[in-house]
């Protein structure tokens, strides 16, 4: 993995325990994820709250106060489902030194709120500990390709899409409810060979898999178009075809990717 210089700040924030679309509650330990996906959403969303200081992957926001906030908050708050995280990735590097996902995920096991993570790092296994201990707890990776040359263009920071379902299948051992969130996909590089894919998700226990394609959050077009043109400059005018006309592309890889979970016997839930 190649090693770049990070601008942290050590910060307080004076909420942690928000209100989701996606579960009852969302918690966001960091501002900024080190992981630097070329295609996340959560790019153009967090330079427009937080200010631009550097590129996206180069700056990072800890929010050294969420364990104290937070168990306070649950004081408070109806119990509900907590998702683990939606604009930042709960595990990446700065967690092994801070350790607030860990705080987090023992005042929320604590306290009996369920608990579900999301992450693109291996890190996640260290807590399966804490994760074990409540009740409906569930771990999930997001895998957009098994390849791990596109992996380290696209997802430069995070770990190796192999180490990722190796920490699903010690999830699974713990006793832990598993999922692949498999997005978003990239044209002509996740779909490359659907079928060995979801096998491969298969064969390491997964309850189910989430499905999403790559949509045109703000920041997207122009972080993934300089991938493409550096690394894949066969592949711009098909991605722009498929990303800014009528294209039937992701309705294609939908009816294949239902299909031949169908016939596995794969759970999929379609994000689009």
């Amino acid at each position: 993995m190649v090693s770049r210089m990070v601008i942290i700040r050590e910060v307080e924030c004076r909420s942690i325990l928000n209100k989701s679309a996606i579960a009852n509650y969302c918690i966001n330990p960091y501002v900024g994820c080190q992981h630097g996906c070329r295609y996340c959403y959560a790019a153009g969303i967090t330079f427009r709250f937080r200010g631009r200081i550097g590129e996206w992957g180069e700056f990072l926001d800890v929010k050294i106060n969420a364990a104290t906030l937070l168990s306070k908050e649950v004081k408070k708050k109806e119990v509900g489902r907590v998702y683990l995280s939606s604009l930042t990735d709960p595990y990446q590097p700065i967690e092994e030194k801070y350790e607030l996902t860990r705080r987090i995920i023992e005042i929320l096991v604590q306290n009996n709120f369920p608990v579900t993570v999301q992450t693109k790092s291996r890190l996640v296994s260290r807590d399966f500990d804490l994760l074990s201990r409540g009740k409906s707890n569930e771990v999930g990776v997001t895998i957009v390709t098994m390849d791990e040359e596109a992996s380290r263009t696209f997802e430069p920071f995070s770990s190796k899409p192999e180490e990722r379902l190796e920490a699903l299948g010690l999830a699974k051992d713990s006793g832990l409810k598993t999922y692949v969130f498999f997005g978003p996909i990239l044209p002509f590089i996740s779909d490359n060979d659907i079928e060995k894919l979801l096998l491969k998700f298969k064969d390491t226990g997964v309850d189910y898999m989430y499905v999403d394609r790559l949509n045109l959050r703000p920041m997207v077009w122009s972080m993934v178009s300089k991938v493409l043109l550096k690394k894949y400059p066969e592949l711009y005018d098909k991605w722009k075809e498929i990303l800014f006309s009528k294209s039937s592309y992701y309705d294609e890889v939908k009816r294949n990717v239902l299909k031949k979970s169908r016939e596995i016997g794969l759970e999929a839930i379609f994000c689009y």
